[in-house]
């Protein structure tokens, strides 16, 4: 398995967007109902082009085929694509704050090879050299088993909510860095 992670650029946001639907799609049978998946496609997930502006946001290639993003921010916001969030989004203060894990998509037939884990600890290991000590995300339901078994618990659980008046539930995860 030949991969290769680099930066992502403004070039690749439609591909990227192909992968997270997919990866929701995909991933999301069992914990999410079809129009919770769905409301969160359209809502709340996608790319956060701030992200790549800040040059925090990563893919993972296999022959120049994207199989997974994600990234980590400096900035206040959890979870969401550019859909979900305000124009306003202030950085966040390394001596006090938490960075954010941010976007973490994965297709599914490449899940459960590593790949998440490879990301998570490249987007760590910036976080920390950045200056921060401490980790903070907000998990869907199939990626909590993975941030669990990489040093992260459960802070509190959100329900957010989606047209239709369906919810999509978000697990606010934690951790300290320790590099």
């Amino acid at each position: 398995m030949s991969l290769t992670t680099r930066l992502a650029t403004f070039e690749d946001i439609d591909e990227l967007q192909q992968l997270i639907a997919l990866s929701a799609r995909g991933l999301s049978d069992g914990y999410y109902s079809i129009a919770q998946t769905e409301g969160a496609i359209k809502y709340v997930f996608g790319v956060d082009s701030r992200l790549i502006q800040d040059g925090t946001y990563y893919l993972v290639e296999s022959k120049q085929c994207i199989v997974a993003c994600g990234g980590w921010s400096m900035r206040s916001t959890l979870f969401g694509g550019d859909q979900h969030k305000d124009d306003a989004d202030p950085l966040l203060n390394p001596a006090t704050d938490a960075a954010r894990i941010r976007a973490f998509f994965v297709h599914p037939d490449w899940a459960r090879q590593g790949i998440g884990r490879m990301l998570i600890t490249v987007c760590e290991k910036a976080a920390y050299q950045y200056g921060f000590t401490r980790m903070e995300i907000g998990s869907t339901l199939p990626g909590v088993p993975l941030y669990q078994a990489m040093g992260y618990h459960q802070s509190k659980k959100i329900n957010v909510p989606l047209p239709g008046g369906e919810h999509l539930l978000v697990v606010n995860m934690k951790k300290d860095l320790n590099f």
